[in-house]
């Protein structure tokens, strides 16, 4: 296929660059990042969508996203598909959905979990939404960039399905560090700790896989000072979105919310901007029962 890729930053690169791999014909541009090996560069966002098959985003928010789609959306040939992969707000999603079916154009929303790593290993996994059409025609590409897709349904679904996958991931998270500062407060081992949770009704991802305690379980950012695999900033971001679709749809959910009250804190006045998600434990343990 012949492909636009807009924003080559952490993630957009690597997943341009397998899909490069992969044989396609890819022309990527970025404000401020540089386009990586075989990938044309555009001299503008209009420039890298003009004639091509398919146009992949990968940007930071609902605004720049619907900025973005202003511009290149009438530059795209009918019948061509936009697929945004960026992690945004469902409203607007679906807004750039509905611009792009009335100029005769394909829209899919697929963004995707398993981070950096998982974009330059090719890992990922994608949600997306849009019609089955339009889903058709992206998957043969999300197989080259992940490792599992799932149809979630009409457009906006997929935004829908991770925003409520990162906020139960946010949540799990805050319970596996509360558990571990307890622990510790108690007298109980880490590993033991590790041990017994790891394998009974406790189970989950961010003890099993993404363990917070430093060496514990497998490798994980907490094993290298928490640098991050994901940033705290970015949950945050997360959580503010599901907090944000909550309110649109007058959904209840105490658990997320004060999740995204607890990252807030801890990224905009505790210093946890630029460290990994999982440095709430290093907070935790040095804090008293308010």
């Amino acid at each position: 296929m012949k492909i636009g890729f807009i924003g080559l930053g952490n993630m957009g690169a690597p997943m341009a660059a397998n899909l490069v791999a992969a044989g396609h014909a890819v022309v990527g541009f970025d404000l401020v990042a540089d386009v990586p090996d075989g990938v044309i560069k555009a001299s503008s966002a209009t420039d890298a969508v003009t004639r091509q098959d398919v146009v992949i985003t990968m940007l930071p928010n609902g605004q720049v996203l619907k900025s973005v789609a202003s511009e290149i959306l009438v530059n795209m040939d009918r019948g061509a598909a936009l697929i945004d992969c960026s992690t945004v707000d469902v409203e607007s999603t679906r807004e750039v959905a509905v611009s792009a079916t009335a100029l005769g154009l394909h829209a899919v929303d697929a963004p995707v979990s398993g981070g950096i790593g998982g974009a330059a290993a090719g890992t990922l996994t994608f949600m997306a939404g849009g019609t089955l059409k339009a889903f058709g025609i992206a998957e043969p590409l999300f197989d080259v960039m992940g490792q599992k897709t799932v149809y979630c349904g009409d457009s906006g679904a997929g935004q829908a399905a991770k925003i409520c996958n990162n906020m139960i991931l946010g949540i799990s998270m805050l319970g596996t560090c509360e558990a571990f500062a307890l622990a510790d407060k108690l007298g109980l081992d880490r590993q033991k700790m590790f041990d017994v949770v790891s394998t009974s009704s406790g189970y989950s991802w961010s003890m099993n896989v993404y363990c917070p305690a430093p060496g514990i379980g497998p490798e994980s950012p907490a094993d290298n000072g928490y640098e991050p695999g994901f940033a705290a900033e970015l949950m945050l971001k997360d959580l503010r979105l599901s907090q944000q679709a909550a309110q649109v749809v007058d959904a209840d959910t105490p658990m997320g919310q004060h999740a995204k009250d607890l990252y807030e804190t801890f990224v905009e006045e505790e210093g946890g901007h630029g460290k990994d998600f999982s440095a709430m434990l290093p907070r935790l343990e040095k804090r008293r029962r308010q």
